[in-house]
């Protein structure tokens, strides 16, 4: 048993001095522009919110059919549009936030 935990020991010490030189610094990490990563993200989030909003009108035109003159659930497709028109105008508002925060910050 000596022998074998003597001999792992030496391994050891002969191979990490090698798994030390083998190690590769990274690179440096390229520079972060913090405007262009809000711009990304809010593309993203803009995108998806236009696809909510097609969903819901898309709902709200199943209640519109399916409604049969019940004046309930009509009320209920109407409010559908509403807020998916409202929910697409403070996407675009905020859309428009982004793009005058870049154009004070970077004057262009």
């Amino acid at each position: 048993m000596k022998k074998i935990l003597s001999g792992l020991v030496l391994a050891s010490l002969l191979i990490m001095p090698a798994i030390g030189l083998a190690y590769e610094t990274p690179p440096a990490s390229p520079e972060v522009n913090v405007m262009e990563m809000i711009s990304s993200i809010t593309n993203w989030l803009f995108a998806i919110l236009l696809i909510m909003a097609a969903i819901f009108i898309i709902i709200a035109g199943f209640f519109f059919v399916t409604a049969m003159g019940d004046p309930e659930k009509v009320k209920s497709a109407r409010n559908f549009v509403l807020w998916a028109l409202i929910g697409v105008a403070v996407g675009i508002a905020a859309k428009g936030l982004i793009i005058l925060v870049e154009f004070i910050g970077t004057g262009q």
